[in-house]
């Protein structure tokens, strides 16, 4: 879904829409404060590690969660990956095979996370803990799972896109949070915040920061004609990092998150590319949603996170291993 325009209004000047979706917006928080208080809240045998957000859409948690899992990998840890796979049909526990998998059956994000980690998709994220634990797990993280009250979080960490920040500051459906900033801050043991852009947060809320990069692969993308697309919660951050890199755009096209994008609309687009002498080009996790015979044609730019200063995170996790 595209969030409409008003929720992006500044806090201090919220839209007509925002005061009409007022009582909506209660009822959610009421919803969602209800479920909280009558969750299970199980503690696991070993540290959970929550990679979540406040926001709806997408503000950078699967680049986070590799990054965690990377760090974790270097301190010798099992780690494995819980997550409900969104729109994905399979409810799980089931551990994410790329080769056998695909995006329909567990989501896309699992198949990008499952190439660097053990990965579990499962509806019930307690199931979920249960079987990676099983299996030999001596740390999960748990993928987008702020609000979810199934599992207690030993760690957790509120990722920020910093280029949106809050937008209206306001709850769904009158603006773009999915609980009130003083719920998630309270949840939250650290911000993780991704972007340049100066946000305000609590005084005593550790923070983060970092940038998303282009992971050198020796591609040579200077002065390459594209036709640039991405289905992410903001695609206009996968167009500037190909711009940063000297890319000549001749074209973009958005998608919705998750959005699958039909082959019909795939041929097109290549018609389109090879009409502006262009090659076609996508995100990561784009790329795992296309058929098989067309991730071979599209080019792919992954990214990765790049910490400005990452010990105060690596203290935090260390600190779950006494």
């Amino acid at each position: 879904m595209k969030p409409p325009k008003f929720w992006m209004n500044t806090p201090d000047r919220p839209s007509f829409w925002a005061h009409v979706l007022a009582p909506l917006a209660v009822l959610w928080k009421l919803a969602g404060r209800r479920r909280w208080e009558k969750g299970a809240h199980f503690k696991c045998s070993v540290p959970v590690i929550c990679v979540g957000n406040v926001n709806l859409g997408g503000t950078g948690k699967t680049p986070s969660a590799i990054a965690i899992v990377m760090m974790l990998s270097d301190m010798q840890k099992n780690v494995h990956v819980i997550t409900r796979g969104y729109k994905g049909s399979l409810q799980g526990p089931v551990l994410v095979d790329p080769s056998i998998h695909t995006a329909d059956e567990v989501g896309d994000e699992p198949l990008l996370l499952a190439a660097f980690c053990k990965t579990w998709v499962a509806k019930d994220r307690q199931a979920g803990a249960g079987a990676a634990i099983d299996a030999g797990a001596d740390v999960l993280v748990l993928d987008d799972g702020l609000q979810n009250p199934s599992l207690h979080k030993d760690l957790s960490i509120l990722v920020v896109d910093t280029q949106v920040g809050f937008g209206n500051a306001r709850v769904f459906p009158a603006g773009p949070l999915r609980e009130t900033l003083s719920s998630a801050f309270g949840k939250a043991d650290l911000v993780l915040a991704i972007g340049q852009r100066p946000q305000k947060f609590p005084d005593s809320m550790p923070v983060v920061t970092a940038q998303l990069e282009a992971l050198p692969t020796g591609m040579d993308w200077d002065g390459l004609s594209v036709l640039a697309f991405a289905g992410i919660g903001r695609p206009e951050k996968f167009f500037d990092t190909l711009r940063g890199l000297g890319v000549d755009i001749k074209a973009t096209r958005s998608f919705g998150d998750h959005q699958k994008i039909p082959n019909t609309l795939l041929m097109r687009l290549e018609k389109e590319a090879y009409d502006l002498n262009a090659q076609l080009v996508t995100t990561e996790k784009d790329a795992v949603r296309l058929p098989k015979a067309w991730q071979q044609k599209v080019l792919t730019l992954p990214v990765r996170l790049a910490f400005e200063n990452n010990k105060l995170l690596l203290t935090k996790l260390r600190a779950l291993f006494p």
